[in-house]
C-alpha cells in the first residue's frame, strides 16, 4: 500500500504468511520498535517506510501509518473465506497484563481502556497509541478491543498492546478447514 499526503509519504508491505521479518523506518524510534514487535509476534513480514512532517510532531506519521497498515491488512485478508475471523490474546509483560480481542467483521470499531502514565515513551507521545490503533481498526474495518488489567510502566503497556494485537490478528487470519466460505450466518462479511 502507498499513501501520500501533504503531511506524509508512506509505503507499507505486509505478508500475513511471513516469518516475523520487519523493516520499519518512520523517524520515530519507539514506534519502529513497536512495529518490529508487531511483525515478530504475529509472524507477519512487514516493511514500513514513512517520510512525515516530524518537524511538526509525530502525529501525522503514526496515524497515517495506521491507516496504510490497516488498508494493507484489509487487502491481504481478501474476502475472508476460510479464516477464523476472531482472535484474542491476553498478554503479560512484566507487571503489565493486556487483553486484545479482534473481529474481522468488516464493521470498524475501536474500544480501549488502556492508560499510559507517562506523556511520552522515548520519542513518541503516549496519546499516539490510541490514534494508531483507531486508524488501524477503521481502515482495516475490524473490531478492536483492548482491556488494561494492570501495569504501570508505559513502555510495557504499549509493547503489550502491539504484541497482543499481533497474536490476536495472527489467530484471526488462520485458515480453518471446517470454515466453508466466510464465518458468518449472513454469508458475507
Amino acid at each position: 500500500m502507498e499513501r501520500k499526503t501533504k503531511e506524509t509519504d508512506i509505503r507499507v508491505y505486509l505478508n500475513l504468511d511471513g516469518s516475523g521479518k520487519c523493516s520499519a523506518s518512520t523517524g520515530v524510534g519507539f514506534f519502529d520498535h513497536m512495529l518490529e514487535g508487531f511483525a515478530r509476534h504475529g509472524l507477519f513480514d512487514l516493511e514500513v517506510d514513512c517520510r512525515g512532517d516530524l518537524h511538526v510532531d509525530c502525529h501525522h506519521s503514526i496515524e497515517d501509518v495506521g491507516i496504510a497498515l490497516g488498508q494493507a491488512f484489509k487487502k491481504a485478508v481478501g474476502d475472508k473465506s476460510g479464516i477464523r475471523r476472531y482472535g484474542s490474546c491476553t498478554l503479560p509483560m512484566d507487571e503489565t497484563l493486556i487483553l486484545c480481542a479482534v473481529d474481522l467483521s468488516g464493521r470498524p470499531f475501536y474500544a480501549s481502556d488502556v492508560v499510559l502514565p507517562s506523556p511520552k515513551i522515548g520519542d513518541m507521545e503516549s496519546e499516539m497509541l490510541r490514534e494508531f490503533f483507531y486508524a488501524l481498526s477503521y481502515s482495516a474495518e475490524i473490531n478492536l478491543h483492548f482491556v488494561h488489567y494492570r501495569g504501570e510502566n508505559s513502555h510495557h503497556i504499549a509493547e503489550a498492546c502491539f504484541k497482543s494485537i499481533a497474536k490476536a490478528l495472527a489467530h484471526a487470519v488462520c485458515f480453518d478447514s471446517r470454515v466453508d466460505g466466510v464465518w458468518s450466518t449472513k454469508g458475507a462479511l
